[in-house]
């Protein structure tokens, strides 16, 4: 299971957004705006396009919480399906088991998500799913397990969620710990700040 180890404040600083979705770095950011290091506030370093392309795809690497093979794999996948190569790839990633329990709010985090789903907290169509790389497909429904949903860490959660869920391509039951994959997303379904081109023109070099 691929997990950075490092201290992930230091990456919110360097990409200037809170990328893991946790609230603490959303005030971490607020209270230091600037990157890390003791040069943060002065030094802004002018990065060439290839560093822009490259800040790009660790952006969305440590985001999903990919390493660089299991990324470069994912883009292979998406260059070989019919249309644009950036948002197959998008796609693919947002599919992931754990990114929609995070999209549905059984977790606070990515991260988190990934945890539970490896510890068998979640089922998809009945049966227990342990993979968080698990690629869901349209109408595929996923549900907390009977013994999992007295866990504080997905209560917690859910109480966050106010009202439906903003992503039509997700449906939410909240009284039954149930969601549904609807439909693969849109690009502006996705709610992100990404800029996938650049990756693009980074592997087409």
């Amino acid at each position: 299971m691929a997990k950075y180890k490092g201290p992930k404040g230091k990456l919110v600083r360097k990409f200037g957004e809170n990328i893991f979705g946790n609230g603490k770095y959303d005030r971490l950011l607020n209270r230091k705006p600037y990157g890390p290091g003791q040069h943060g506030q002065t030094r802004r370093r002018r990065l060439s396009n290839y560093g822009i392309q490259l800040r790009e795809k660790q952006k969305i690497k440590f985001m999903y919480g990919l390493l660089e093979g299991q990324f470069r794999n994912y883009f292979k996948r998406a260059d070989q399906m019919k249309g644009e190569t950036g948002t197959n790839l998008l796609q693919l990633l947002e599919r992931r088991l754990d990114n929609v329990v995070y999209r549905l709010g059984f977790a606070p985090t990515r991260p988190a998500a990934r945890q539970l789903v490896s510890h068998r907290h979640f089922m998809v169509n009945g049966r227990a799913v342990n993979i968080p790389s698990y690629s869901l497909k349209p109408g595929d429904v996923l549900q907390v397990r009977e013994k999992s949903r007295r866990l504080d860490i997905i209560l917690n959660s859910m109480k966050r969620i106010k009202g439906d869920i903003d992503l039509p391509w997700l449906e939410l039951d909240k009284a039954r710990m149930q969601g549904t994959f609807l439909a693969i997303p849109e690009r502006d379904q996705m709610n992100l700040t990404i800029n996938e081109q650049l990756v693009v023109e980074l592997y087409s070099k």
